[in-house]
């Protein structure tokens, strides 16, 4: 027994972050295959939301009794497993689909995200008394691309975990609302099924969702709403720049604060636009994104304690729910100038 011991420790000081990644990943996969059991689907929940429930339950039910362990690959997980994340995200969008989109479609992108995060950090901080981090985290939420664009933006502003997960529920709360909403609001809107879909694309928190609520009206509502989606997720790559710029003018440093991996995500956009990757190898790669984000997901949920949720009170749904509001009937009215 002595002997494995003494064979077992030196494996661990030479790869500390062994177990806490295990772990992290082992909750991974456990989110992927519960967000396709039948339950789950129907509620078109991704694994991302999955993972971080999963990690927050076992976080706190266990009152924080985890081996310490665990600590050093828990957070190898937030950090470089989720910007190997981001940047396989980039596999999801060529820049053929962007120009598919057409310059209506842009200016929408812009204008929503622009306008989104503007008014999520002033009425965050304004109106509900937010700090600074809460109030981005949810406004580049709503305005991009949900829990993916909170764990990208968490990586440049490095925010308390609680502060993410709060972020994240409140995103996943109000774009599962859109899933039932917008198919209902269809007929009643006067937009035919494309321009329905630049809609859909331009306001719907998630690409999941995004999907959701397309195919619940048609192919052609589908394939533009994905298009426009995923356009305004190139998006994050400046917003990305932008916060990096401000947080190093905020720390006093003269060189700015490079988000790497949004190069990386660029990199692999353009890659996707010159290359045609073979489907089974494209399939897998997206697989193995999904598995990183959710990996990344259960570890920020394993050290968020719901005693720091309740500490901020309604006031992040709150905001959650006027931006919600502001998709719903600002994106409208854009739609309808635009068009």
């Amino acid at each position: 027994m002595a002997y494995v011991e003494s064979r077992s420790a030196p494996v661990l000081q030479r790869v500390p972050w062994l177990p806490g990644v295990a772990l992290a990943v082992g909750l991974g996969v456990v989110a992927l295959w519960a967000s396709e059991t039948a339950w789950l689907r129907q509620w078109h929940l991704s694994a991302l939301t999955v993972a971080i429930v999963i990690g927050l339950l076992l976080g706190n039910l266990s009152g924080g009794r985890l081996s310490p362990a665990f600590t050093p690959g828990l957070a190898l997980a937030q950090r470089q497993l989720l910007r190997a994340g981001v940047v396989l995200y980039g596999l999801r969008l060529s820049f053929q689909d962007v120009a598919a989109v057409g310059a209506p479609g842009l200016v929408l992108d812009l204008l929503i995200v622009a306008s989104t995060l503007g008014l999520g950090v002033w009425a965050g901080r304004r109106w509900f008394g937010l700090d600074r981090d809460t109030a981005l985290l949810t406004a580049a939420g709503s305005a991009i691309c949900g829990a993916a664009a909170v764990l990208a933006v968490e990586r440049v502003i490095r925010p308390e975990p609680g502060k993410v997960a709060i972020a994240v529920a409140s995103v996943v709360l109000f774009g599962t609302l859109n899933i039932f909403l917008y198919p209902a609001l269809y007929p009643h809107l006067g937009l035919d099924a494309a321009a329905f879909g630049l809609y859909t694309g331009a306001t719907v928190h998630e690409v999941a969702q995004v999907v959701a609520v397309g195919s619940a009206i048609g192919p052609e509502t589908a394939d533009a709403a994905v298009v426009v989606k995923l356009t305004r997720v190139l998006m994050l790559v400046p917003v990305l720049f932008l916060l990096g710029w401000r947080e190093a003018r905020a720390g006093g440093q003269r060189a700015m604060v490079v988000p790497w991996f949004a190069l990386g995500f660029l990199g692999v956009v353009a890659l996707n636009s010159l290359v045609t990757i073979p489907a089974a190898t494209k399939s897998a790669l997206l697989a193995l994104d999904t598995l990183l984000l959710a990996t990344a997901m259960a570890a920020l949920g394993m050290e968020t304690r719901l005693s720091r949720l309740r500490a901020l009170g309604p006031r992040p749904l709150l905001l959650a729910g006027l931006l919600f509001l502001w998709l719903c009937g600002g994106g409208y009215v854009l739609v309808r100038w635009l068009g």
